[in-house]
């Protein structure tokens, strides 16, 4: 989510707005980001984490929880000021150590285990164990390797257990431990978190999941806690109807498995799982689908054995389509396009009505969006990052449940009004539209984006978008979202991993609770079988896939071991083994530090920090809110660098002239090293005219700006489809008098920053067709009406109405008059125009390689800025390139074109001139895509060889390059 930033933002608002989730948290919880509000609907169930009363509830047969009883009564005693047992607050964290923060003196300390779920506790201490063992404290404390796993709880005290204890049938029970004084009476009681003697015990490499072969199908679940009633139900059809079979799997060493016949195949199953679950301290019997499964039925609630190896399931030309990729040398030639599925073709009349919106639309050659997308890959882009495709919860797989507006309706109203929005969001929930990040099951295509959710075709559509676009010149990423899931507990629909093996995948805290700091269920890749199933999940969209790239949702709530180990798979696959380049796959992620995570508070994580020395990317916060001004939880009129701040104030309070003035020149900073690919070690002269590292420039609250050690680690942006769009924030943060051309001039600007710059670009769909949302800070559920993407471009959406009530109402006295003007809508002709000057840059960034350095040693040898220090000009960046020349000792020679290349980014709205004695003398000419462009403004350039000065019209990036032989 590339809404959140660092902790300390470049100038922070006095009124920044506190963040709601739409998930109802536990007092005190705090959502750190607003794009994590893109996630849920009001079907979310909330997380209980203690028991209360609950009238009868009546089930589904399938996925559902068939517990007794779903939450304890008030007159089970849990609890007494001694201690209770609705708390995990003990970790059984080896087979031969408990850690629990306690002090026992001179008393004992007991674990007890019930199988039956019978522990309670009264004034006398805890009944209904079946077991009691004594545990004595070990003084020495808890070892390296346990404080080194975890280290939120590194401090507490250890205690032994009997070397002679069998662990294993014991972790199937209810489990407590309990202090007693010397006099014997209970001094304090708690559950135990169960992850660390599960790895310690139960870590497995071998198969999960559905296994074919010419004769069977074999099945094997991980589940080490569940009770001695593990069954498979096999269904012939998606729903109702009885099971054709129940099988009772075998268990061996925590991993249950069965053989059946090769009929099965094409058949739907679920797991029956009998296990103690802590959310309600019973034995529940749940039904779920398998965390290994590869297809669904249509409701969601049965898991298809479908074996993608079968050839009718792979389009034609699949198994080739490994030499049809692409071309890509280095990860430095990436750039990355940003796209929802559902956005591409769902207001394109063009597509047929069944394939809108889904897979299909991408296999059509002649449709708007296709016509778009060949064009910006001729021109450039390398790779298509799709927003989440894995089955998500949020939107109904089945279509004929969907809900709809009749757009005629809405475009009857005025363009501010608020009748829009109330009638979307009226049926938000039931419609066919949401983000995606509301994981469900991460190895399945989601069902609504597919002609039919039952049976194989998401898979076989899936694989034709993927075959399209690699036609089209494009790679695919896929976007995941392995930090989170969306259900929990032995009832949600939506609950898999926490219906196996309760309370070992989901990330808890001290006291034993989920926690929620991406908003919902966050998971705990520090687990091992928790690592190894996004690296197995990983592994697969690759293989089967044939999928490009991955971009890690919030990657910071990952450990980056696990970064680094689905690195290194993704590396080792082979085109003669697995019929994958393994070696092309790039994976880039959100590295934000936040939560329970922050400062390595679960192990070291994959934050922007950390990160660094992998070659995985990161997305780079500093380079947008420099550009744009503020930062998402900024007023939303502090301006920045491209919006105006000093040189075109709009009304808002920036502080005395002098502030603004160091505002503006600290931003520029910050985006220089930006455009260096924000390497640490890049140096360059700051605004004050000292010669510092790029980690020695300092974000307001005294962060470093950068951080990489190449420049594939980072990526580069001023949008994404988090918060507004960037012709919004424009609209929003400019004067309100200037001209829709200035404003589409200023779009133009910041995507050219972005897009010359060291490191990776990315860039949000609809940047180069000025998209609109109509101000929406946070599009996730707002439907098709506010997130059209029109490809004819004949609109760019703005003005359809006030963005919807929850998340932005407070901000509608600035928006109303905006969209309520004409003249902030621009017509055809400016974006037909935006298209080609978007173009023209990528052609620009690939006329050359000296645009897309390799090595951070290259560009601290090559690249220069001017226009640094105390006297420079405001609002100016110069930048210059430089080659080498074959046969001349020095630089290498890299380009065979062009020997030195200059940049100069004019963010004033006047025309400015810059000289430097460094760059007199030169063949410096402008570059031939802008000599040629349509954009009569840019053709205005000059350079004066004599003086070494520049002449850049107003709002203007100019690239001058000297050609060789000239």
């Amino acid at each position: 989510m590339p809404l959140y930033t660092s902790p300390f933002l470049l100038y922070p608002s006095p009124t920044a707005p506190t963040v709601n989730c739409h998930f109802p948290r536990r007092r005190g919880a705090t959502c750190p980001s607003s794009s994590l509000r893109r996630r849920f609907t009001s079907k979310v169930k909330p997380f209980l984490p203690l028991p209360l009363h609950s009238a009868k509830v009546f089930r589904k047969p399938n996925l559902q929880c068939s517990a007794s009883s779903l939450y304890m009564s008030a007159e089970e005693s849990t609890s007494t000021s001694q201690g209770s047992l609705l708390y995990s607050r003990a970790f059984w964290v080896s087979e031969s150590i408990i850690a629990w923060n306690v002090y026992v003196g001179n008393g004992s300390c007991y674990l007890l285990a019930s199988k039956t779920a019978a522990l309670s506790l009264t004034s006398d201490g805890i009944l209904g164990e079946d077991v009691k063992v004594k545990l004595e404290e070990d003084k020495h404390g808890l070892p390296e390797n346990v404080k080194e796993k975890f280290p939120h709880i590194k401090d507490y005290r250890a205690f032994n257990v009997p070397p002679d204890l069998d662990a294993k049938p014991l972790l199937k029970c209810q489990l407590a431990v309990a202090t007693f004084n010397s006099d014997g009476r209970c001094s304090d009681a708690t559950g135990l978190q169960l992850p660390g003697i599960l790895d310690d015990l139960f870590s497995y490499n071998g198969p999960l999941g559905a296994l074919y072969s010419k004769q069977s199908v074999s099945l094997y679940l991980w589940a080490p806690t569940a009770q001695q009633e593990v069954c498979v139900c096999i269904y012939k059809e998606p729903s109702g109807g009885s099971p054709l079979e129940v099988v009772q799997l075998e268990e061996f060493n925590g991993v249950w498995s069965t053989k059946g016949p090769k009929s099965w195949e094409g058949c739907y199953y679920v797991y029956e799982v009998s296990v103690y679950h802590p959310s309600t301290l019973r034995i529940e019997k749940c039904y779920a689908n398998d965390p290994y499964a590869r297809g669904l039925s249509s409701d969601g609630r049965r898991t298809l054995l479908v074996n993608l190896d079968s050839d009718n399931i792979k389009p034609e030309g699949w198994d080739k389509l490994v030499d049809e990729k692409p071309d890509i040398l280095s990860f430095s030639d990436i750039s990355i396009y940003e796209l929802h599925i559902r956005d591409f073709s769902a207001s394109d009349q063009a597509v047929h009505p069944e394939f809108r919106g889904g897979y299909l639309a991408f296999t059509l050659q002649d449709s708007a969006g296709a016509i778009h997308l060949k064009k910006l890959s001729n021109a450039g882009i390398t790779h298509v990052h799709l927003l989440p495709a894995f089955q998500f919860a949020g939107v109904d797989d089945e279509k004929e449940n969907w809900k709809s507006v009749d757009p005629e309706v809405l475009e009857k109203f005025p363009s501010d009004s608020d009748k829009q929005q109330a009638l979307i969001t009226a049926i938000q929930n039931d419609d066919g539209y949401n983000w995606g990040y509301n994981p469900v099951l991460w190895g399945v295509p989601k069902g609504s984006y597919a002609s039919n959710a039952n049976g194989t075709y998401r898979a076989i559509e899936f694989r034709k978008m993927v075959q399209a676009l690699n036609r089209f010149g494009l790679r695919v990423v896929l976007d995941v979202v392995y930090n989170h899931l969306h259900g929990s507990g032995p009832v949600d629909d939506n609950s898999v991993l926490d219906k196996i093996v309760p309370g070992y995948y989901l990330r808890r805290n001290t006291d034993g609770f989920i926690e929620h700091s991406t908003c919902v269920n966050n998971t705990a890749s520090e687990h091992f079988m928790v690592e190894r199933l996004i690296v197995d999940d990983l592994l697969h969209w690759a293989v089967d896939y044939k999928v490009d790239g991955f971009r890690f949702d919030l990657m910071g709530h990952i450990m980056r071991r696990t970064m680094v180990k689905a690195k290194d798979a993704l590396c080792s696959l082979t085109k003669e083994r697995d019929g994958v380049d393994g070696s092309s796959i790039y994976i880039y992620g959100e590295g934000w530090d936040f939560g329970e995570v922050a400062n390595n508070g679960r192990g070291i994580n994959a934050s922007q920090f950390n990160i660094h020395g992998t070659g995985i990317g990161s997305f780079n916060d500093r380079i947008r809110d420099a550009i744009l001004g503020g930062s998402p939880f900024g007023h939303p009129l502090q301006q920045g660098f491209v919006t105006g701040l000093l040189l075109q104030p709009n009304g808002h309070d920036h502080g005395p002239e002098a502030v603004a003035e160091h505002m503006l020149a600290e931003s520029k900073d910050h985006i220089q090293v930006g455009m260096a690919a924000n390497l640490r070690d890049f140096v360059l002269t700051n605004c004050e005219g000292k010669e510092v590292k790029g980690s020695e420039v300092l974000t307001y609250g005294g962060t470093p700006v950068a951080y990489t050690l190449c420049p594939t680690e980072t990526i580069n942006y001023v949008s994404a489809h988090d918060n507004e769009t960037l012709f919004d924030i424009v609209s929003l943060k400019t004067p309100m008098e200037i001209s829709v051309e200035e404003r589409c001039r200023i779009n133009h600007l910041a995507t050219s920053i972005i897009a010359l710059a060291q490191g990776i670009p990315f860039f949000h769909s609809g940047d180069e067709i000025l998209r609109s949302k109509s101000l929406d800070r946070d599009s996730y559920n707002s439907g098709d009406w506010f997130n059209r993407l029109d490809f004819t471009y004949s609109s760019n959406n703005w003005g359809v109405g006030l963005p919807p009530k929850e998340k932005n109402e407070k901000s509608w006295p600035l928006f109303k008059p905006r969209l309520a003007d004409p003249s902030f809508k621009p017509q055809k002709s400016h974006i037909i125009a935006a298209v080609e000057n978007f173009s023209n840059l990528l052609r620009i960034r690939y006329s050359s390689p000296l645009f897309r350095l390799r090595t951070a040693n290259a560009i601290q040898e090559r690249v220069r800025f001017h226009n640094t220090g105390p006297s420079l000009v405001p609002g100016v960046i110069v930048m210059s390139i430089e080659d080498g020349h074959e046969g001349v000792p020095g630089l290498s020679q890299l380009d065979p074109i062009y020997s030195y290349i200059v940049v100069i980014v004019n963010a004033c709205p006047t025309e400015v001139s810059f000289a430097s004695p460094s760059l007199q003398a030169r063949t410096l000419q402008l570059h031939p895509e802008q000599v040629m462009s349509t954009d009569e403004i840019v053709k205005r350039s000059t350079y004066n060889a004599s003086a070494g000065c520049f002449t850049v019209p107003p709002r203007t990036t100019s690239v001058f390059v000297e050609p060789r032989g000239v």
